[in-house]
């Protein structure tokens, strides 16, 4: 135990609940709310642990949904089209390329096949989906999770730098991010930093990306011959689609869609310190290496393909 876990309970939870006041202000982005969530996760400790994933689950939703009054359903649709088969042909291949990584690394086969799972459609969304129909044991779904979401966390440092060394326009970084990144918050927030039509693009192809949670879970319970269970369905997709819909076909509203919007990029920036808090020493221990280097492969090379395809179609 540190010197700030000496602190008594009920301090910490005053403090805690400050700084998730303080990224609620426009001082903070979805950068620095995460620095300070990782700050805080290696200081005083998330002093209401036990809620976090309900609340960033929530929370992330929420902020989505209100970003896509934002959004122009139009231009969504163009890019939705140019980016299907794009989406499809690259969850394919990593899940693949996944599977052979982790076979040839040795990683345990579940956990090789929620790392590939993650990786490939909408990280942590996409292993809490899958783990049951492989009926993943708790240890192997939180060397899943802790392995994505350590690459969640650098990904969103490092992709707006990637984007402007490689002079990505706003439609390429937002198809790069949405390809290349695992979980929608860090998408969200790598490509709210690089722009508004890289966001709005980016968000778009994550979203339909993330419908992919389905046929996935499909297949897998037929291959795995598992009990068949109720598949999880982002519904909140149809509300960010909603959203889309009032702002495009209602404009003179903007002003308040302006305020839901600034509102909804403040609730990202505190999805991600709660994220950032709840990752500390101990979840990167209890990874593993082969593990992260399975998912650190991967990574690397959807990366690379994510850039090819957009160098070749789209530039």
């Amino acid at each position: 135990m540190n010197v700030f876990q000496r602190i008594p309970h009920l301090y910490r939870q005053i403090i805690f609940i400050l700084f998730c006041i303080l990224c609620l202000t426009p001082f903070i982005d979805t950068a620095l709310g995460l620095i300070l969530g990782l700050i805080i996760a290696q200081t005083i400790g998330h002093p209401f642990s036990d809620l976090n994933h309900k609340a960033t689950q929530w929370l992330l939703k929420i902020s989505v949904v209100g970003l896509g009054f934002g959004m122009n359903l139009h231009h969504a649709i163009e890019v939705g089209q140019e980016g299907l088969l794009f989406t499809a042909f690259s969850i394919a291949v990593t899940l693949l390329v996944g599977i052979f990584i982790g076979k040839r690394l040795g990683v345990d086969q579940k956990t090789s096949f929620l790392i590939a799972s993650g990786t490939a459609i909408c990280g942590g969304s996409a292993i809490a989906a899958v783990s049951p129909l492989i009926k993943a044991n708790g240890r192997e779904i939180s060397m899943a999770l802790g392995a994505i979401f350590i690459l969640n966390s650098i990904a969103l440092f490092t992709f707006p730098l990637i984007g402007h060394l490689l002079q990505l326009d706003q439609n390429q970084f937002g198809l790069f991010s949405a390809i290349a990144i695992h979980d929608t918050s860090s998408v969200v927030g790598a490509a709210a930093k690089y722009g508004q039509e890289a966001l709005q693009t980016a968000t778009t192809v994550k979203l339909e990306r993330a419908l992919w949670i389905i046929p996935l879970s499909l297949v897998t319970t037929i291959l795995t011959k598992g009990e068949r269970r109720k598949v999880k369905i982002p519904y909140f997709i149809v509300f960010f689609i909603l959203a889309m819909c009032i702002s495009t076909f209602l404009p003179e509203y903007s002003f308040v869609y302006s305020g839901i919007t600034s509102i909804s990029k403040q609730g990202l920036a505190l999805t991600l310190f709660l994220i950032g808090a709840g990752l500390n020493f101990k979840t990167v221990k209890s990874v593993g290496p082969k593990p992260l280097l399975q998912a650190v492969l991967l990574w690397l090379v959807i990366g690379g393909l994510a850039l090819g395809m957009i160098y070749t179609f789209f530039s």
